[in-house]
């Protein structure tokens, strides 16, 4: 398909709130840093104040109050809460609820987002496993999303394999977000969160993938493998959404099987979760899995859902704050068994789903089972609604390719000059 051949006058009414919550996200984004610069100027004063309260006239009742400490993602930690190295030696279930929550997981595109040729990214999702990739203290482990192992191997990262000769920083780690792709043995790197201890949390999506781009082949990371590097690492390239870039991600050759395109919105912190400022999309060309299927691989008749069960009998979404769907009778919930925190498969039946502004008006649900025990998240709202649509009206690669088109008239157009 020509990039011409991607345009037509047509857009799409949204259908959510998707684009509400990317503003509001982008807002707390910037409030976030004002909060942290603010901590730094308070924590610097404080330095000077006990600096200048040494003397012996200073009362002891006038000293500054200790800051407290903040976390990579800029918000004040807990008691509860661990850095990456202190969760590298937690084991079995503890570990795995901790790095279980740690990627940042994107939102499901139910909504052709605003600014989409000047604000985003796009680039070709590897098919794969997602994992978490650390490197640290002589050893490199990935941890899929349930925050299970994956492997445990030496490799180029720094601090990523124990050679003799090579040394650094005690406290230096590095962190990478990376899809492994099984036919080649090779982790596609999506993003990166850490470099050399360095935190890149509250950077930008467009400094995190320059850094990425200039960083990790300096390391060698991305050679083919060797004693001390056992599998090879490769950057997922990404383009500006633009109808060149939109084309090339949909149609270019790649090394490896697609699975989607992923929209990264140049202005987003990495936030872990859910986040609407990142967006994954999929249609039967860049993607074998539009619609999801069985354990058998078919795709059934009516569509499967996971949602978790509260104490009040609510069945909710795994988005924060969670989405409410629908409520279950507490004599059903006792005779089936189940308990507030169950993972549930339901089946959606004729009835349908209503939605109005981000929340479920009517949901014809059906009882199935239990959720298996690997499973560790209940859906999004945005992949219930993603998956609703692509069985009774796909978003579709020409709705994309129109709001790009809409904005480059919008561009375009000669600017009027009012007079009195």
């Amino acid at each position: 398909m020509a990039p011409h051949d991607l345009r037509r006058p047509f857009k799409r009414r949204p259908i959510s709130d998707q684009q509400k919550r990317r503003d509001l996200s982008l807002l707390r984004q910037s409030q976030h840093r004002s909060d942290a610069q603010q901590r730094a100027r308070n924590l610097a004063s404080s330095v000077i104040s006990l600096q200048s309260s040494s003397s012996p006239d200073a009362d002891p009742e006038t000293l500054p109050e200790p800051m407290p400490d903040v976390d990579t993602a800029g918000h004040e930690s807990e008691a509860s809460s661990f850095s990456i190295r202190q969760a590298s030696s937690l084991r079995g279930p503890e570990a795995r609820k901790w790095f279980a929550s740690q990627l940042m997981l994107p939102e499901w595109m139910i909504d052709v987002p605003e600014n989409l040729s000047r604000d985003w990214y796009v680039l070709a999702r590897p098919a794969g496993k997602r994992c978490f990739v650390v490197s640290t203290d002589g050893v490199t482990v990935s941890r899929l999303r349930n925050g299970s192992v994956l492997h445990h191997f030496p490799s180029a990262l720094p601090g990523g394999a124990r050679k003799k000769g090579v040394s650094g920083p005690a406290q230096s780690y590095s962190i990478l977000d990376c899809i492994f792709h099984e036919a080649d043995q090779t982790y596609y790197v999506i993003d990166m969160v850490c470099w050399r201890g360095y935190s890149l949390y509250e950077c930008t999506a467009e400094f995190r993938f320059f850094w990425l781009q200039s960083k990790l082949d300096e390391t060698g990371a991305c050679d083919p493998p060797s004693f001390y590097h056992k599998f090879r690492f490769s950057v997922v390239p990404f383009y500006n959404c633009d109808q060149s870039g939109l084309h090339s991600a949909y149609t270019g050759s790649l090394p490896y099987v697609k699975d989607g395109l992923l929209f990264y919105n140049k202005h987003a912190h990495y936030h872990t979760g859910n986040t609407p400022l990142v967006l994954i999309w999929k249609d039967e060309r860049c993607s074998q899995y539009v619609i999801d299927t069985d354990n058998n691989g078919q795709v059934p008749s009516q569509q499967h859902i996971v949602l978790e069960l509260q104490d009040d009998g609510k069945i909710v979404t795994s988005d924060d704050p969670p989405v409410v769907v629908n409520c279950l009778n507490a004599d059903f919930v006792k005779q089936s068994g189940l308990s507030p925190g169950s993972l549930v498969r339901f089946a959606i039946g004729d009835g349908g789903l209503n939605c109005v502004d981000g929340k479920f008006e009517k949901a014809d649900l059906q009882y199935i089972s239990v959720s298996n025990r690997a499973r560790a998240f209940a859906d999004s709202y945005s992949k219930i609604m993603f998956q609703y649509m692509a069985r009774h009206s796909p978003l579709k690669v020409e709705d994309l390719a129109s709001m790009i088109s809409q904005e480059n008239q919008q561009d375009k157009l000669p600017e009027v000059e009012m007079s009195d």
